[in-house]
């Protein structure tokens, strides 16, 4: 492999080669009008002033992993950040971290993968920024993505503080799916399982459920990720004074995920999910709107 197929410290310096490498595989991938401008930050128009607003950075390892890789990750990660927010995402800007080795070609599978993301969303990635770094000083690549929305409610906050006695909890899907599938690529979990991520975008799903029921209906939203359902559940409580109760019985597991906790000691509860949503609400919309999670792809 020449230099020509990797990234180089020259690639960093703001001259001909970081150009290049702007416009063969980020610009080319990510084509819309509003990125072609190429300032220094987008112009987009809103229809309000009601916006929602989020920012995450992802590191993982390995950078690509069954049913997805890093560049799914940061789109999906921010879009979920958004959706449950109760916003309609819009926009997306992506900065890449990238160490000195790394091939072109794989930043742009990288790159592809975020942009058919961003398409299935319903999103754009208009604006962001690269650096090089030296070999050594990042774990191949990082992504930091941010993103904006608009709220379907304008008058809407999902928090803890909206939960009322007596409300339900209600789950989209299997647990832990996501870390599975990272643990059985890992060289220190040789784990023979055939788990693919969860990663998805769940815009259209957490939409689909606001529209359906009186707002005031659905008490908060959350996609339980780092920390998993158990956290999730902690911080809703430590926000409202009630406590949850918990049927274990009924949250669904995959049985090679039940495997894997049953091996490692993890526990089910903590495991990071990247396309599972929890929501709260009122008793009596609970069954309504488990049938539209019923219906959904994504539940």
């Amino acid at each position: 492999m020449t230099d020509k197929d990797i990234i180089t410290l020259a690639h960093g310096n703001g001259g001909f080669l970081t150009h290049n490498l702007i416009k063969q595989v980020f610009t080319s991938v990510f084509d819309n009008p509003i990125l072609n401008i190429q300032g220094d930050s987008a112009i987009v128009k809103l229809e309000d002033n009601n916006i929602v607003f989020t920012t995450d950075s992802f590191v993982i390892k390995p950078l690509f992993f069954p049913g997805g890789d890093i560049g799914k990750l940061a789109v999906t990660g921010t879009v979920n950040d958004l959706a449950v927010s109760g916003a309609i995402p819009k926009y997306i800007s992506a900065s890449f971290i990238i160490e000195e080795g790394v091939a072109i070609d794989q930043l742009k599978a990288i790159s592809e993968s975020m942009q058919k993301t961003a398409e299935n969303a319903g999103v754009k990635i208009v604006t962001g920024d690269t650096k090089v770094v030296e070999r050594g000083s990042a774990d191949k690549l990082f992504i930091t993505t941010t993103g904006i929305g608009n709220l379907i409610y304008k008058d809407t906050v999902y928090k803890p503080s909206n939960m009322r006695a007596g409300d339900c909890v209600l789950l989209s899907g299997t647990l832990g799916d996501h870390t599975t599938s990272i643990l059985s690529v890992r060289s220190e979990y040789p784990l023979k399982i055939n788990t693919i991520s969860d990663c998805a975008p769940l815009n259209d799903l957490t939409e689909r459920l606001i529209r359906a029921v009186p707002k005031e209906s659905i008490r908060i939203m959350r996609d339980p990720t780092r920390g998993g359902l158990a956290t999730t559940l902690n911080e809703f409580t430590n926000g409202c004074g009630l406590s949850i109760e918990i049927e274990e019985a009924k949250i669904p597991c995959k049985q090679e995920v039940q495997a894997v906790c049953e091996l490692t000691g993890f526990d089910l509860l903590y495991l990071a999910n990247e396309g599972k949503l929890v929501v709260v609400c009122a008793k009596e919309q609970c069954r309504k709107l488990l049938g539209i999670m019923h219906s959904h792809p994504l539940g």
